[in-house]
């Protein structure tokens, strides 16, 4: 029976959360982030259309490579994707990957990931301490895990941390995205917190409206395809500079 999803379900806690959980099935998880974010996450269209063009004006105006980001890596799927299309397209990104999680750091740092990449154990808030800067800050499913001071902290982490631009890329919760995870995932779920986990996030995640009203001004909400949102910044000139 499909669970009410009228109201996010934030007491709801995923279970790769819990620093106490099974290390081998957490493991497991992170190991086929890749392929569930292949087919749900559409970074390959966010890197096409707004990635990739920054890149090209970064290197017609400066010769500079593209500087990028990456908040709560988990896996560290996304940035090895968006370098390796990088890299097959010619285009020059070096992708800096932060997550505090002493278990994503280890399993991110061990996989086969391009030179452009960068694992780091840290936050965001530490690199805005740190004075550091980057052309595009980025996330994927990270939104929905954050009560609201943590959001709102990452959100204004994020201002202060991009020059050029803000991806945080979500699920839409919504009906049809639980039941269709729900039987989707059934051939990757064995053994990790795959359908656990997915359908908790469905039921935590928000929805366009939503998450246009928890975003401050200069914000916008963009619906990226169906079940999926984006919450997007771009700085302009005064602020980029400040």
């Amino acid at each position: 029976m499909t669970p009410s999803l009228r109201h996010r379900a934030t007491e709801l806690t995923e279970l790769m959360d819990d620093p106490a959980c099974d290390q081998r099935a957490l493991e497991r998880t992170y190991a086929r982030f890749g392929v569930v974010n292949g087919l749900v996450s559409g970074w390959r269209r966010i890197y096409r259309e707004r990635i990739s063009p920054l890149a090209e004006s970064a290197a017609r105006d400066s010769g500079a490579p593209l500087t990028v980001l990456d908040v709560g890596f988990g896996g560290g799927d996304v940035p090895v994707a968006l370098a390796r299309w990088a890299e097959r397209d010619g285009v020059d990104l070096r992708i800096t990957a932060i997550d505090p999680d002493e278990r994503a750091f280890a399993f991110a740092s061990d996989r086969d990931a391009p030179s452009s990449v960068r694992f780091r154990r840290a936050t965001s808030s530490e690199l805005v301490d740190a004075g550091e800067r980057f052309d595009v800050v980025l996330s994927n499913h990270v939104l929905h895990h954050l009560d609201s001071a943590a959001l709102a902290r990452v959100l204004a982490d994020s201002e202060r941390l991009a020059r050029r631009l803000v991806v945080h890329n979500d699920i839409e919760r919504g009906r049809l995205a639980y039941v269709g995870y729900h039987v989707g995932i059934t051939p990757l779920s064995p053994g990790s917190f795959l359908r656990t986990d997915g359908l908790r996030s469905i039921r935590r995640s928000y929805t366009l409206v939503e998450l246009a009203d928890a975003v401050p001004v200069g914000w916008r909400v963009e619906r990226q395809s169906p079940f999926r949102v984006l919450a997007l910044f771009e700085p302009t000139s005064e602020r980029s500079g400040s």
